[in-house]
């Protein structure tokens, strides 16, 4: 699960922060005419499948579950795990040759579905609604559904039972709004403790942002929505909280990232996705720790959703054996058997209740998926939101309403 930890800073990082409207777009020529269908063929197929692996667990599973398919349908799939999914692909489209069905990062996926790279096939999955709506929403263009989700994270609060008892605090004391966020990183940090490990990027921030009632761009991602009043008082509060020492950033505490400066006890509380769980117990075995939902803001709950969807190229020659394959890897129990193997949440709202049930202590991730916001829906934002990320990371030196107008006009010109 790890492997949704920094796709889209990365992404961003390797755009650079030169802003200019048609930088760092899919990764292939816009021009290269991606929306020309090609001609199916009959028969049994042969299917190429590429995945962004986060491990040997999931190649694992999935080419498990590709061989279950094949022995039922008749047709093969040969599953790869990219080493650069994001440059694979680039060059396999500019090629003219892509896989035929590969993971798209919903962070990556209006850079594909814009220059007609991907089938729209989303509506002739069964039960397409049993889809959480927010990522339905994610991989949603122009009215059209154009892949299903594989699979979920989301942002929760995560709190060390050792640190949280050694400030003198119990279950009750866990914050649900903001109010009580702070209330009780006054009385962490009152007994010489760290209260909140908190990752410096639009990945971390960003959920204080929806918890406010704002978001960078509108719905269908055709809006710069930055300059908000809302989005001003989410990032006001972040300051106020880095500025009073109740938060600090996994930089100044030392850590690559709020798992690891967790991990190593250095704050009692992180606000992390439930990839936390295999680093944990991987790497600070001895940590106990539980997981809630991020406290509400002043327009209620809100969190941030990573997940990828199964695309599938409209070059494909197997347009319907791909679609049969997605069908299979995302049934209810199929999910789940994912889930179990590499600990993945099912994007289908019909395992939730097997899932809360296997993995009891995951269900405040599980319940974000109702309000949860996923990464920006539009094309040629990579280093928009690089450039904002480096913005975020002098928060407290920052105005806030500098940064976001800046957001604004950037996102506004890589919209056109």
């Amino acid at each position: 699960m790890r492997g949704y930890l920094r796709t889209a800073a990365l992404a961003a990082a390797a755009c650079g922060t030169l802003l200019t409207s048609a930088a760092c777009g899919s990764g292939f020529d816009d021009s290269a005419g991606q929306s020309a269908s090609a001609p199916q063929s009959s028969g049994p197929a042969s299917l190429q499948i590429l995945i962004g692996s986060s491990g040997d667990a999931e190649t694992t599973a999935v080419r498990d579950a590709a061989a279950a398919w094949s022995t039922a349908s008749g047709n093969t799939a040969t599953v790869t795990p990219a080493q650069d999914l994001t440059q694979q692909l680039g060059q396999a489209f500019a090629g003219s040759n892509p896989p035929d069905v590969f993971y798209v990062d919903a962070s990556r996926f209006a850079d594909y579905a814009s220059v007609g790279a991907l089938e729209p096939y989303g509506d002739k999955i069964s039960q397409p609604t049993d889809f959480y709506e927010s990522l339905r929403t994610a991989f949603t263009r122009d009215g059209k559904f154009y892949c299903v989700p594989k699979d979920f994270s989301t942002l929760a609060l995560i709190v060390n039972d050792d640190l949280w008892k050694k400030a003198g605090l119990g279950e009750a004391d866990v914050p649900t709004t903001w109010d009580q966020l702070t209330e009780v990183s006054k009385k962490i940090k009152a007994k010489g403790l760290v209260p909140l490990a908190l990752g410096d990027t639009r990945d971390r921030m960003g959920a204080f942002m929806v918890e406010a009632g704002g978001w960078i761009t509108s719905p269908d991602g055709k809006q710069a929505t930055a300059d908000s009043p809302e989005n001003v008082q989410a990032l006001e509060y972040v300051k106020s909280l880095l500025k009073e020492g109740l938060a600090k950033t996994p930089k100044q505490l030392d850590a690559g990232w709020g798992g690891e400066a967790f991990g190593k006890a250095k704050a009692a509380m992180t606000i992390e996705g439930n990839w936390i769980k295999g680093a944990i117990k991987a790497d600070y075995p001895d940590v106990k720790y539980t997981a809630h939902e991020l406290p509400a803001g002043p327009k209620g709950k809100g969190t941030l959703s990573f997940t990828n969807c199964w695309g599938i190229a409209a070059k494909s020659k197997h347009k319907e054996q791909a679609i049969s394959f997605v069908e299979a890897m995302t049934k209810a129990d199929q999910q789940m058997a994912f889930a179990r193997a590499f600990g993945v949440m099912p994007s289908r709202q019909s395992a939730k209740e097997a899932f809360a049930q296997a993995f009891p202590e995951d269900v405040p991730f599980v319940d974000g998926a109702a309000y949860a916001q996923g990464p920006v829906n539009a094309p040629k934002m990579d280093s928009v939101l690089a450039d904002f990320d480096a913005g975020l990371q002098n928060l407290t030196t920052t105005d806030p309403k500098t940064l976001l107008a800046r957001l604004q006009k950037n996102t506004e010109s890589a919209l056109g």
